[in-house]
């Protein structure tokens, strides 16, 4: 009785999915903001937003052609973009228990030793279904039939949103339908405030960042998975608790894995006092570039922000066309973008002591799992 509302939708979505192209482009605007996805990992192609001169800027990286994602995939798999999951970020041993039943998923990352993204075919190599679209609004779904190994069945909408602000909005919601299962999801998007538009300076050094409620972050051991100690940032090159350069502190920032200079860590946050964990009423993050203008404030209900300064770029990958400012092409350099992931504490599901289960762990009887992200946009000084 109870499914069966649910069963309806999953067969217009397996109908309209055998009719559609993982890589066709959808569009939605609204005054100011202009976002294109794809299918393939429910993924956002294109943003553009307005600089300082009233000049569209696309903010974020990613490939022209649709299909190149998946060759990206097959190679240096980059993550440009979609939705990562069951499980986003790092799952230790690729093993967790949940109400006493252990489960073990692909360690498709460090030679077998952790989980990454959900696995080996994530939720970023899976072809949405279009549900829904208008001109300001799309909703992609996606059925989870105990893939790669996680317990139980998980239907997910991901509906974007975007408005005048301007502002984009990011809503995703999954729902266990048979069994105990953790979810946490997380949109994987690479952010480049300057857009390239000065090709002398094409890294994001110059940023400024500030997440004011970061005073805690997760540390982690040489392949970047948790090693069960909460850390504080004063007095460390990852405090952002007060705006600061990028580039300022990134040099001697080595809390990344081995070997590693740059940022890739996982900040908790801790909202003010007369707020809750979950709340969505202040900003957790504001970043913003000089050489666009453009600030960007995120508000979301997840509890951490995983930030990663791209410290593995290198070169290799050419912008898109429209970040191509140059009479060269331009390409993208080590701490040429920011990766910001809302989401939930990293291997929160081996670490019980962190109180982390009520908001990574779901049942058929519980509320479902949703992530929510707001991203606005304005210009610096207005």
């Amino acid at each position: 009785m109870f499914f069966f509302p649910i069963l309806l939708p999953w067969l217009n979505i397996f109908r309209v999915a055998a009719q559609s192209s993982p890589f066709q482009k959808y569009t939605i605007s609204a005054p100011g903001i202009n976002a294109s996805f794809i299918p393939y990992g429910a993924r956002l192609t294109h943003l553009f937003v307005n600089d300082r001169n009233g000049d569209p800027q696309d903010v974020v990286l990613g490939y022209d052609d649709g299909a190149q994602y998946l060759t990206d995939t097959e190679t240096v798999h980059t993550y440009f973009g979609p939705i990562v999951g069951r499980y986003a970020n790092r799952i230790k041993n690729g093993t967790f228990t949940v109400q006493g039943v252990t489960s073990h998923v692909p360690e498709n990352e460090n030679m077998g030793h952790n989980t990454l993204h959900g696995g080996t075919v994530g939720y970023d190599q899976r072809n949405w279904t279009v549900v829904s679209h208008n001109t300001t609004t799309i909703t992609f779904s996606f059925l989870d039939q105990a893939f790669e190994g996680f317990p139980g069945n998980v239907l997910t909408y991901a509906t974007y949103t975007v408005s005048a602000g301007p502002q984009w909005t990011c809503r995703l919601v999954s729902i266990p339908l048979d069994e105990p299962t953790p979810i946490m999801l997380a949109n994987h998007v690479y952010w480049n405030l300057g857009a390239f538009a000065d090709p002398s300076n094409p890294t994001v050094l110059n940023d400024t960042l500030y997440m004011p409620y970061a005073a805690r972050y997760i540390e982690i051991d040489n392949i970047e998975v948790p090693n069960g100690t909460i850390g504080i940032v004063n007095n460390t090159s990852l405090d952002f608790t007060s705006p600061k350069q990028i580039g300022t502190d990134v040099l001697s920032a080595h809390s990344c894995g081995f070997n590693c200079t740059g940022y890739d860590n996982a900040f908790v946050l801790d909202r003010p006092r007369y707020s809750a964990p979950e709340a969505t009423d202040v900003s957790v993050l504001t970043m913003s570039s000089n050489v666009t203008g453009i600030q960007l404030d995120i508000r979301t209900n997840q509890q951490s922000l995983q930030i990663y300064s791209c410290n593995n770029m290198n070169g290799t990958i050419p912008v898109k066309q429209s970040q191509q400012h140059g009479s060269d092409t331009a390409y993208v350099e080590k701490f040429g973008c920011v990766v910001i992931e809302t989401q939930q504490w990293i291997d929160g599901i081996n670490h019980p002591e962190w109180g982390q289960d009520q908001y990574q762990i779901y049942t058929v009887d519980s509320e479902p799992a949703v992530v929510w992200a707001q991203y606005d946009f304005s210009i610096l000084g207005s």
